[in-house]
């Protein structure tokens, strides 16, 4: 059996490129620039629409990267001592935690306010 010169070994499957391409900066590739948080204006919001009646504390209008992101749920819930995720560059934390949530983003730096009723 000859072997393929061609072959690329290390690679089972690969529909683009020749993988050597850097991975993309994913603030980049979703076009939001990543301000600091003092140049955010984040809003605070309580709901339960869509949600079987469980109450969701939802943080909107973030500009910055999806690790940030993380970081910042990580420690929301710890202090909240609740579960949350990320979901479309937003933050969900379980429960009604509005005033707690304004208290823990202002204390960071952000220009956090609560919305709705």
């Amino acid at each position: 059996m000859a072997s393929n010169p061609n072959s690329n070994k290390g690679f089972v499957y690969q529909e683009f490129g020749n993988g050597s391409s850097p991975p993309l900066d994913r603030a980049v590739e979703r076009g939001t620039p990543d301000l600091p948080p003092n140049q955010q204006n984040v809003r605070i919001q309580a709901t339960r629409a869509g949600r079987k009646g469980k109450t969701v504390t939802v943080i909107t209008g973030f500009q910055t990267t999806p690790e940030t992101l993380a970081t910042l749920l990580k420690q929301l819930k710890a202090q909240c001592g609740t579960g949350g995720t990320v979901k479309d560059h937003e933050i969900e934390v379980q429960g009604d935690h509005k005033q707690k949530i304004l208290e823990i983003l202002v204390k960071l730096g952000y220009k956090a306010k609560i919305s709705g009723g």
